[in-house]
């Protein structure tokens, strides 16, 4: 029996339905497989779109990508907890990237001397500073984190989403999973929380793409980090201009007791860096997925 393919999406595109973007997702992964005089082996049926983004949208109100940025950007203050996760991430990308306590300070102006790194306008001007230098990439910052924020702060979307995941998941096949972005946070809590979901269902491999699981504000409010019981093997893609994908799942920076294979070498040709077109039609990355499927 061929094995099933599950592909868990990030931040959802706008005015697509699930179809529309489960067959771009295909049609990516048969392009870099194409790079490989390969062709896709498998049936529609048996490659699932497990689709949330109808609750990611209720996330930002409906809004455009650009005008959902700029809400986060300049807009008001979150929920103190997901406030306190969007700070921690925001933060630590921009320490990676360079942004000085002096160039926040300029941002902010005559506000500076009110406006310390506990107010919620530093975070924005933080924002602010990564926008001047990577415009494209900062929304995509700002969008992430506003939905791993979400996903990680309210229960309820968080089990919303998760159920319709394991929807997605059919009894009695083994699963290849490929996950991006936000989706790479659901996949790893979904296959960390309920194992159980998976009684006759193996995961002979987990692929990551743009994953910000390295991120210590993620990582903090995943824990107990083990790799994950259904899973045989691992295998994390990105870019290294992907300001998402901060860091490579390696030991140093989330140790799972388990072996991780990490790929640093995907060149995204996408604005962003960041977005999935970039990742599924690498080279490398679509064998992956093929040959776990074909093994």
């Amino acid at each position: 029996m061929m094995r099933q393919l599950i592909l868990i999406h990030g931040r959802a595109q706008e005015n697509k339905d699930a179809a529309g973007i489960k067959k771009e997702w295909i049609a990516a992964w048969e392009k870099g497989l194409k790079k490989s005089n390969l062709t896709n082996p498998l049936a529609d049926s048996d490659i699932h779109f497990p689709y949330y983004g109808d609750t990611l949208a209720q996330m930002v109100a409906g809004k455009t990508v650009g005008q959902a940025a700029a809400v986060i950007i300049k807009g008001p203050q979150p929920q103190p907890a997901e406030e306190q996760i969007m700070r921690e991430m925001i933060e630590e990308i921009a320490k990676e990237k360079g942004v000085s306590e002096a160039e926040i300070r300029a941002q902010l102006g005559a506000d500076a001397v009110a406006m310390g790194p506990q107010n919620w306008g530093w975070v924005q001007a933080i924002l602010e500073v990564l926008d001047k230098n990577e415009p494209l990439s900062t929304k995509m910052v700002a969008l992430v984190t506003k939905d791993v924020a979400k996903y990680l702060s309210d229960a309820t979307i968080r089990n919303h989403i998760n159920d319709g995941v394991l929807q997605g998941v059919k009894p009695g096949q083994e699963a290849v999973v490929v996950s991006h972005s936000l989706g790479t946070v659901v996949a790893y809590n979904v296959l960390m929380s309920r194992p159980s979901a998976f009684p006759n269902v193996t995961v002979p491999l987990f692929v990551t793409l743009g994953s910000p699981l390295g991120v210590a504000a993620i990582k903090t409010r995943l824990k107990p980090h083990t790799f994950p019981k259904p899973v045989t093997k691992w295998y994390n893609a990105l870019d290294k201009d992907d300001v998402v994908s901060l860091f490579p799942l390696t030991p140093a920076h989330f140790a799972t007791g388990g072996t991780i294979e990490n790929n640093d070498t995907v060149d995204n040709w996408t604005d962003n860096q960041h977005s999935i077109g970039g990742y599924l039609d690498d080279k490398n990355v679509a064998k992956k997925v093929f040959d776990a499927l074909t093994a």
